[in-house]
């Protein structure tokens, strides 16, 4: 008796450990290769050919045409901003969405930012966002949701943050999308990382300007869309749950169940190749540095999730309709968590909530300004390394992003 007991210990034991085995993260380090199976990438060079039945990736100067036309016909809810340019001069952009409601100010309005394919081969979000865009503004005044949602809510959509990866083989063609840009950087290991790991390699500028935009407004809710996999994964990138759980570990896992359980609906196979539930803390898949989702949580207080929402990373044409169908409900209601958000003041490891100087620029090259009750002081962090660094301004911290 003794001695099955024994065994039974240790088959429980063998099994649990066996399911807590998980898939490779796909932006681990070296990443995690895609299929190398052939499949049909068509393209779209039309709007015609694009909308037809929404199952083609568009041409660089298609995707151009689309966010300037959607920016032309809705002047009264959308606009179109460039973030940036890319290290080849291609352009970074965001629409900007709101309900026109008569009377209102957007001014008040919680903004959610919603960026895909910054790893330039994982280009399935690169379509939904596209997708996204042109639903909420074709459903706004039709839709009694959707208008209600965007009546009080700002929704920020870039679509394409990496576009010299996607666009590696030429403007006409996504089949040769790589992970990298143009200087072969890994964009999502390139942010400074506020837990004390410089980046390998200098800032590239498609993440200045994302640094620059995202600090130029005031996001609450930001999802990062990647692909590869299929599982949600919250804050921290830099620790384990068992290290260091997020503040709000507790609101991402109702938001991420909620999110698996819409998702599911639709396909109830979807979500399952990671881990059980769809979602995990990051740190739990994989530990990365310098990451964008840790970085835009501590230093700007965005309530950042990274979703991979799609097991291949070049989806194929003929998959595009049905991935939206499995995941276009699910993103329109995840822009609604944000009207839920915790009160509470995100805290992380060392998190300056409100300083008594105002700092800028913030972030910095070098060069900045801190402007106190008595008169201008003069910084220059030209020999410091990329980071967070905390100023001791008259005996108060004062946080600034170094670039």
């Amino acid at each position: 008796m003794k001695r099955a007991a024994i065994l039974l210990v240790l088959l429980v034991g063998t099994i649990y450990a066996q399911a807590q085995v998980l898939k490779p993260r796909p932006d681990a380090f070296p990443p995690v290769s895609d299929t190398l199976e052939p499949k049909a990438l068509l393209m779209a060079s039309s709007l015609e050919e694009m909308t037809a039945a929404w199952d083609r990736y568009p041409t660089y100067e298609l995707y151009l045409e689309m966010m300037q036309r959607y920016a032309d016909l809705y002047p009264a809810f959308c606009r179109l901003d460039t973030i940036g340019t890319s290290v080849e001069g291609r352009l970074i952009l965001a629409l900007a969405i709101t309900g026109a409601e008569p009377g209102a100010d957007p001014t008040g309005r919680p903004e959610v930012f919603l960026t895909s394919t910054m790893h330039g081969d994982e280009i399935a979000g690169y379509y939904l966002m596209l997708r996204l865009a042109d639903t909420l503004l074709t459903s706004y005044g039709s839709n009694a949701y959707i208008t209600q949602l965007l009546n009080n809510t700002v929704v920020y959509i870039n679509p394409l943050s990496n576009p010299d990866g996607t666009y590696r083989g030429g403007n006409s063609t996504v089949a040769l999308a790589w992970r990298y840009n143009a200087n072969y950087v890994d964009l999502n290991r390139n942010y400074p990382d506020p837990f004390g790991t410089d980046p390998i390699d200098p800032i590239q500028q498609e993440n200045e300007a994302m640094i620059a935009y995202v600090a130029a407004h005031h996001f609450r809710l930001s999802a990062n869309i990647h692909g590869g996999s299929e599982v949600l994964n919250y804050p921290w990138d830099s620790f384990t749950s068992y290290e260091r759980p997020h503040p709000y570990a507790d609101w991402w896992k109702q938001v991420s169940q909620r999110y698996v359980d819409t998702s599911r609906h639709y396909n109830a196979s979807l979500f399952a190749d990671v881990i059980r539930s769809g979602y995990l803390q990051g740190g739990d898949w994989y530990v990365i540095p310098n990451g964008r989702q840790d970085y835009f949580n501590y230093c700007h207080g965005v309530c950042e999730i990274t979703m991979e929402l799609s097991t291949v990373k070049k989806l194929s044409s003929a998959q595009l309709p049905r991935y939206w169908q499995y995941q276009s409900s699910a993103l329109i209601r995840f822009i609604d968590e944000v009207h839920a958000i915790p009160e509470t003041p995100i805290v992380g490891i060392r998190q300056i909530d409100q300083q008594p100087f105002v700092a800028y620029p913030n972030p910095t090259c070098g060069p900045l300004s801190v402007e106190t009750s008595e008169g201008t002081l003069r910084y220059d962090l030209s020999d410091r390394p990329a980071g967070l660094h905390i100023l001791n301004v008259k005996g108060h911290p004062v946080k600034v992003i170094k670039l």
